[in-house]
C-alpha cells in the first residue's frame, strides 16, 4: 500500500489530543468555532457530505476530503471514520497544504 505522509500527520495530532471524530461531534465543535479544519471522506452518504459542507460553508471552516473512511480512521488509530475535525490551528495549517 502507498503511504501518504497527512496520514502520520493526521496521528500525531489525534495523539496531541487536536482530533474529534464522528458527525455530531464534528458538528458541534464547527458551531463553537473550535474546529480549524474538517477532513470529510468522499464516500460520506450524500446527507453527510451537504450538511458538513453547509456547516463549514457558514461558519467559515476550511474543508479537505480523503478517499475513503478507512483510511481516515486508520489515520487515527480507529475503525472507518467518515469526518474528524481538527482543533488546532498549526496542525490544520499543515495538514491543508498536505491534502
Amino acid at each position: 500500500m502507498n503511504h501518504k505522509p497527512w496520514v502520520s500527520f493526521l496521528g500525531l495530532a489525534n495523539r496531541a489530543r487536536k482530533v474529534i471524530s464522528g458527525e455530531e461531534l464534528v458538528v458541534k465543535e464547527i458551531q463553537r468555532k473550535r474546529a480549524k479544519l474538517v477532513i470529510l471522506s468522499e464516500d460520506a452518504s450524500e446527507n453527510t457530505r451537504k450538511k458538513i459542507s453547509d456547516k463549514c460553508a457558514f461558519y467559515r471552516v476550511p474543508l479537505c476530503y480523503v478517499d475513503n473512511r478507512h483510511e481516515l480512521g486508520g489515520a487515527i488509530g480507529k475503525g472507518a471514520r467518515v469526518v474528524v475535525a481538527i482543533t488546532d490551528e498549526g496542525f490544520a495549517q499543515k495538514l491543508k497544504t498536505m491534502l
